[in-house]
């Protein structure tokens, strides 16, 4: 009943506490050619689809995970089982970041996070309180590299300033006076950016809605490591569910808003306008790895919440629900200040007529 434990190069015994090492393996992290690999998958004539089935070795009960799930523990005794994704999918992940944050750590940062929620009905802080059982999963991401070149067309506003009469009322009268108004003088431009995208991150799981994932970024892909089962071990991994091509396609809107910074920039000026873009990607590799996350869930009115944390940094990110009646004492509140800082000002104004009235109106002696 080996398990990785997080943070280190060894498995531990839950029962007995031996550890076995981890051997570091000394490789490189390899990308691999996107043109080559859309070709090949293209070429595989798809297979009917066959119910793989698991053996575990530990009590020889036969049984089948989840479609997209390639490791977790055998339902009968417990044994931590690790599939090749091979069996399922014909790209296997090639690196993985191991988990750094243990599950005692990770509940820390849950509780912390639930406590300093704005609006939370007060039952939900309970949970931050609460024994919740945290699930440490690996999840399937995609990553992007490309070299891009941008021609554009456009146009750069410059600002410059003018004169003008105008004319309002006050007191009562009708006043004239001039106004320095801003205008932008608009001229066409059209260039050429360039811009190399080193690892692109795209989730390649829909277990957890995409902004969710998206927000646990950075990872600090600089450290992955060769896949290996070992760091699996007492962890659920999951199979991607994004496809490689569909992945790429994320990917290039991801690209696409840094590329139209860098027009925006190369336009220049204090305003851009940028009429039509057209991208070309050359040298596009990618690599598939899988990172690490403490998930969980907690039911609240009969819908259920999901959190996950980053297994590498501790960061949290979730879905939350709000109090209504926290959310409209709190404007009942602000409405309050608004109308108490609405009527100090009417005093006021009150006052200084009250003032100007009376003053030098007083007889002399």
């Amino acid at each position: 009943m080996l398990k990785y434990q997080p943070g280190t190069q060894h498995q531990v015994c839950a029962y007995c506490g031996h550890k076995n090492d981890i051997s570091v393996k000394q490789e490189h992290i390899k990308e691999f050619n996107l043109a080559q690999a859309l070709h090949e998958l293209a070429a595989t004539q798809p297979s009917t689809t066959v119910s793989h089935q698991s053996h575990c070795t530990a009590c020889g009960a036969n049984f089948k995970f989840s479609d997209d799930i390639h490791a977790g523990e055998c339902p009968f005794c417990g044994t931590d089982i690790v599939i090749s994704s091979q069996q399922s999918k014909p790209l296997h992940p090639k690196s993985l970041l191991p988990f750094l944050i243990t599950e005692t750590l990770a509940k820390k940062k849950f509780s912390l996070w639930l406590n300093k929620l704005w609006f939370a009905p007060n039952k939900v802080k309970k949970y931050a309180h609460a024994d919740t059982k945290l699930i440490g999963i690996y999840l399937p991401y995609w990553t992007y590299d490309s070299q891009t070149e941008s021609t554009y067309t456009g146009a750069r506003g410059d600002t410059y300033y003018i004169n003008e009469r105008v004319s309002y009322r006050q007191n009562g009268r009708q006043v004239t006076t001039v106004k320095r108004v801003p205008k932008i003088r608009w001229t066409n431009a059209r260039g050429r950016v360039s811009h190399f995208f080193d690892d692109v991150l795209i989730g390649a799981s829909l277990s957890l809605p995409r902004q969710i994932l998206d927000r646990l970024q950075p990872w600090d892909l600089q450290n992955l490591v060769p896949y290996d089962e070992n760091y699996i071990s007492g962890f659920q991994s999951e199979l991607y569910q994004v496809n490689l091509d569909e992945g790429f396609d994320r990917a290039k809107q991801v690209m696409d808003g840094m590329i139209r910074q860098d027009i925006a920039y190369d336009i220049g000026g204090d305003h851009q306008r940028i009429h039509q873009v057209s991208t070309q990607h050359s040298q596009v590799t990618y690599k598939h790895c899988l990172l690490p996350v403490w998930s969980a869930a907690f039911i609240y009115r009969n819908k259920a919440y999901r959190f996950v944390i980053n297994g590498r940094t501790g960061e949290v990110q979730g879905e939350r629900p709000y109090s209504i009646w926290k959310i409209g004492f709190a404007v009942l509140i602000a409405l309050g200040i608004i109308g108490g800082l609405i009527y100090l000002q009417q005093i006021g104004a009150f006052d200084q007529v009250e003032y100007s009235s009376y003053s030098g109106n007083y007889p002399l002696n």
